[in-house]
């Protein structure tokens, strides 16, 4: 890689790897682009990285080549109706930050989920809002819906594996939990909110799937159940 012959304009800030550093999340602009792929849910490719940061894709390249030795991010060849294929980047399903599982929320939700009655009423409510966000959560246009809704999962740190059955369901399974702290103040209200996301997702992604399945685990060991009819297999 030649970049003398780049000018300064063209290079805001070259921010190359360190060498032998253990956690890939060290390094300041790795972290960024790690939370920054989180915070959009979906795959992003190298040009939009990098504007999005004020880097340059050279630069920015090197960083996610980094992060997906550590096995934080995956790089996928996608199709465009036009030109040639282009190399997108999105969250693992099994990234582990800072080499532990991921966790969301902290305290906040633990002190938010302590602080609501799981009624009827309120368990209703809370899935309505979840659906809600699960809508704004799911990526517009999406080629595949089954891979959007891995990518959405791997995201907010679920760690999905998703499979088919027989007949065709999809069925996921959750290999982390990152409200697990929240669920142990409040195990109905969290799992009814992540329910009510799931379906939301579902509403954009594919309205004419369901949700049929929605089987809750303990936090810790993780492993929640989702069964999904009607999302059409990716080609």
């Amino acid at each position: 890689m030649r970049l003398a012959h780049l000018s300064c304009e063209k290079l805001p800030f070259v921010d190359l790897p360190q060498a032998n550093v253990e956690d890939a999340l060290t390094q300041p602009t790795r972290a960024r682009l790690f939370r920054l792929l989180g915070d959009l849910g979906r795959p992003s490719p190298t040009d939009e990285l990098a504007e999005r940061l004020g880097l340059h894709p050279n630069g920015v390249r090197v960083h996610l080549d980094r992060l997906a030795e550590a096995g934080l991010v995956v790089r996928r060849r996608a199709r465009r109706p036009r030109g040639r294929p282009r190399h997108e980047w999105s969250i693992s399903t099994q990234a582990k930050p800072g080499g532990a599982a991921p966790r969301a929320y902290g305290d906040l939700a633990r002190w938010l989920a302590r602080a609501i009655a799981p009624t009827p009423s309120e368990l209703r409510r809370i899935e309505v809002a979840g659906r809600e966000i699960g809508r704004e959560l799911a990526p517009a246009g999406a080629a595949s819906a089954e891979v959007a809704l891995q990518d959405t999962m791997a995201a907010l740190g679920f760690q999905p594996v998703l499979e088919r059955d027989a007949s065709g369901r999809l069925c996921c399974r959750l290999h982390n939990c990152p409200y697990c702290d929240s669920v142990k103040e409040n195990p109905e209200v969290v799992c009814t909110l992540h329910r009510g996301i799931t379906r939301g997702l579902l509403d954009v992604l594919e309205p004419a799937a369901k949700l049929v399945s929605f089987v809750p685990h303990d936090p810790e060991s993780a492993g929640c159940e989702l069964e999904v009819e009607g999302l059409p297999a990716t080609a």
